[in-house]
């Protein structure tokens, strides 16, 4: 689970990154990045009823992207806030699956340090 400090909470910060980030996307997850002036970097997971009707795959899903991200933050770039989109093919694959995609997308944007 990602601490506090590295939760984005604040609605209008969520869509400052949302209107203002770069993005990549795939057929299953979606990433908006925003470069802040703050020290650490910031995670929101968004997991609509689009995604799933039913809570507990909306949780499985938002769980695994939460844990992706937390496990990422020493190789990720300091200073970004990350807007994190599920879209409905992300609940039929495998936390292997939605590691791959994500890490793509970082590597895309340019944050992930190998």
């Amino acid at each position: 689970m990602l601490a506090k400090n590295y939760k984005i909470q604040k609605k209008k910060e969520v869509e400052a990154v949302f209107k203002n980030g770069r993005s990549s996307f795939d057929d299953i997850v979606g990433v908006k990045i925003l470069p802040t002036a703050q020290g650490n970097s910031r995670f929101v997971v968004v997991v609509s009823t689009k995604v799933s009707k039913k809570a507990i795959e909306r949780n499985r899903v938002k769980r695994k992207l939460s844990e992706i991200c937390r496990l990422s933050l020493t190789r990720l770039a300091a200073g970004n806030d990350f807007f994190i989109l599920a879209l409905p093919a992300s609940v039929q694959k495998t936390y292997r699956e939605l590691e791959n995609s994500l890490l793509r997308h970082f590597k895309k944007l340019g944050v992930y340090k190998q």
